[in-house]
């Protein structure tokens, strides 16, 4: 077991530097663009995007964390500004993008967000994931860098009253990061983010991959 499969499996996340290159870095931005609000959902759609998440070297990055072969499920788009400021409380990622609402035993509850329909599915499900979060530009504490409580990911999926008393119990972890580097986080990890007091950007892409066949009545909202 090398430090990063370490670091998963004991804390819930790791950082592994230099994933992209600055011309990389760079076309993301330009393809990204400007964004309205926080960000972007469904960017698997946009070319540059599944190409990267469907690389052999993405692919190569995910694969001694998950049991079997994965595939990319969702992207993201996060760009924290001074024009555009947010906080976000402690939280696990607990829902999955959905093609359509399909009842199915063990999924639920179900909720919409920018009209895509979301599912809650099974724990064992999401232990079955991982992020990999690219950053377009440093991340910091002056500019809202991902905050984590290490090993809550085994915790299982947390009341509001649980997330309570494991904030008093154990101490947070900045996830600072370079341009470039790539934070891989387990879904059920608590984490969070502060508002940004800093005039630099914050962009993220974030790629969502899944090593689990869905119910034959559900279908993902982004994958092929």
């Amino acid at each position: 077991m090398n430090a990063t499969q370490a670091n998963l499996e004991q804390d819930g996340f790791a950082l592994v530097p230099g994933v992209l290159d600055a011309a990389e870095v760079e076309r993301l931005r330009v393809a990204l663009g400007p964004v309205n609000g926080a960000g972007r959902r469904g960017l698997l759609g946009l070319p540059v995007v599944a190409e990267l998440a469907r690389s052999a070297r993405l692919l190569d990055l995910v694969r001694p964390h998950l049991p079997t072969a994965s595939v990319p499920v969702r992207a993201l788009y996060f760009d924290k500004s001074p024009n555009t400021n947010w906080l976000v409380p402690w939280h696990q990622d607990l829902t999955l993008a959905m093609r359509v609402r399909a009842e199915s035993p063990g999924f639920g509850p179900w909720s919409v967000k920018d009209r895509i329909p979301h599912v809650q599915p099974p724990v064992a499900c999401l232990e079955r994931m991982l992020a990999v979060r690219l950053h377009l530009d440093a991340a910091d504490a002056a500019n809202g860098a991902l905050r984590v409580l290490p090993g809550t990911h085994r915790t299982g999926r947390l009341t509001a009253e649980s997330i309570q008393q494991l904030r008093a119990d154990r101490a947070e972890h900045l996830c600072a990061a370079d341009v470039g580097d790539a934070l891989l986080m387990r879904p059920l990890l608590l984490h969070a983010s502060s508002r940004s007091d800093s005039p630099r950007h914050r962009r993220v892409l974030h790629l969502e991959f899944a090593a689990f066949d869905l119910p034959e009545n559900l279908r993902w909202h982004e994958a092929a």
